[in-house]
């Protein structure tokens, strides 16, 4: 097997209104939008996204797993900078930058649907 692309597959109530908000805040761009799904990319993440309206709540019951929480999680540089830019656009952000106790600078914002983006930095401690 060669793999040569990947996505991750999001279902929510409304596809627009989540990317509107990783157009915006995450600087993805939209690749493809049809019938209730928005695919998204940017030239430097490793995986796209895929953004597909929900079936309603008799879904979840035909198929408990399809809704499962997750969250997407990108590792950024200048983390605080990035903070710093989504706060002044109104981003809602749902845990403020902060150091984690193995070295890691963490920050999560949730977009309109419920989705939980973590935007992650590690940081080498002294002397490494």
């Amino acid at each position: 097997m060669n793999i040569i692309g990947s996505a991750v597959l999001l279902t929510v109530d409304d596809p627009a209104s989540s990317a509107r908000f990783f157009v915006s805040h995450l600087g993805f761009r939209e690749v493809l939008a049809a019938q209730g799904m928005t695919h998204l990319s940017r030239d430097d993440a490793a995986t796209d996204l895929v953004l597909r309206k929900s079936a309603g709540p008799g879904a979840r019951q035909r198929n408990p797993a399809a809704r499962a929480d997750v969250a997407v999680s990108f590792t950024v540089t200048s983390i605080h900078a990035e903070y710093e830019r989504l706060r002044r656009e109104g981003a809602r952000i749902t845990l403020p930058v902060r150091k984690e106790p193995w070295g890691e600078w963490v920050l999560q914002l949730t977009d309109p649907n419920g989705v939980v983006v973590q935007l992650v930095a590690w940081i080498p401690p002294a002397g490494a």
